[in-house]
C-alpha cells in the first residue's frame, strides 16, 4: 500500500528531463543488478512512462512503447511494457501495481493490445492484473524474414484492454525487429 508521501505520474519521455532520465537509468541498473544494457534502456524510451516517488525519490518506474505485432494477417498497435523496476527496500508494498495500474490506462486509451516479457521474479504481479501468458508461438520480424523465438514463448505475457483485440490464443505473435534483445 503506498501512502500520502508517495507521488505516481505519468509522463512522455520527451517532457524527462536529463536528471529525470539518470534517475530513472540508476534505479533500473540497481534493481536488475547490473544487468540492464544500454539497448534495454532505449527500448524503454519513446513513450509513456509511469514514476512512483516517494518523499522525492524515485523508487519505481515503467514504460510503455508502441510495437507493431503482427497476428493473422494483421499488424495490431500494441503497447509494450518495458523497464518495470522497484527500488530494492520497496518491494512488496504495491508500487509494482501503481506502475502496472498507469501503464495499463496508457494501453486502454491507446492501443488494442498490451504486452510484455515477464522476468520469474516478475511474472506473478502481471498475472495477478490479468496478463496472461501467450500459449501460442512467439516471433520476430527480423531483417532476414520471420524468425521464431522459442525461448521467449512461457515468459511473454498480452493483456487486451476494454475494446481491443482478443487475439487466437493458439496462433503465432510476431514482433517488429529492434536491436539487443528483441522482447
Amino acid at each position: 500500500m503506498t501512502d500520502t508521501r508517495t507521488r505516481t505520474r505519468l509522463a512522455h519521455t520527451s517532457q524527462l528531463g536529463d536528471r529525470a532520465l539518470e534517475e530513472i537509468r540508476s534505479l533500473l541498473d540497481a534493481a536488475f543488478d547490473g544487468d540492464f544494457s544500454d539497448e534495454d534502456f532505449e527500448h524503454g524510451l519513446g513513450g509513456m512512462h509511469a514514476l512512483v516517488h516517494q518523499d522525492g525519490e524515485l523508487v519505481a518506474h515503467g514504460s510503455v512503447v508502441q510495437r507493431r505485432v503482427v497476428h493473422g494477417g494483421a499488424a495490431l498497435r500494441t503497447g509494450y511494457v518495458e523497464a518495470v523496476a522497484v527500488r530494492e527496500g520497496y518491494r512488496r508494498r504495491g508500487l509494482g501495481n501503481a506502475v502496472m495500474g498507469g501503464l495499463e490506462g496508457v494501453i486502454a486509451r491507446a492501443y488494442v493490445l498490451g504486452a510484455l516479457s515477464a522476468s520469474d521474479e516478475g511474472a506473478a504481479l502481471y498475472a495477478g492484473r490479468g496478463w496472461r501468458v501467450w500459449g501460442g508461438e512467439i516471433g520476430a520480424l527480423s531483417p532476414g524474414g520471420p524468425l521464431r523465438l522459442p525461448e521467449e514463448e512461457g515468459s511473454t505475457y498480452v493483456w487486451t484492454p476494454p475494446g481491443g483485440v482478443r487475439p487466437d490464443p493458439t496462433g503465432r505473435l510476431d514482433f517488429d525487429w529492434r536491436d539487443g534483445d528483441v522482447l
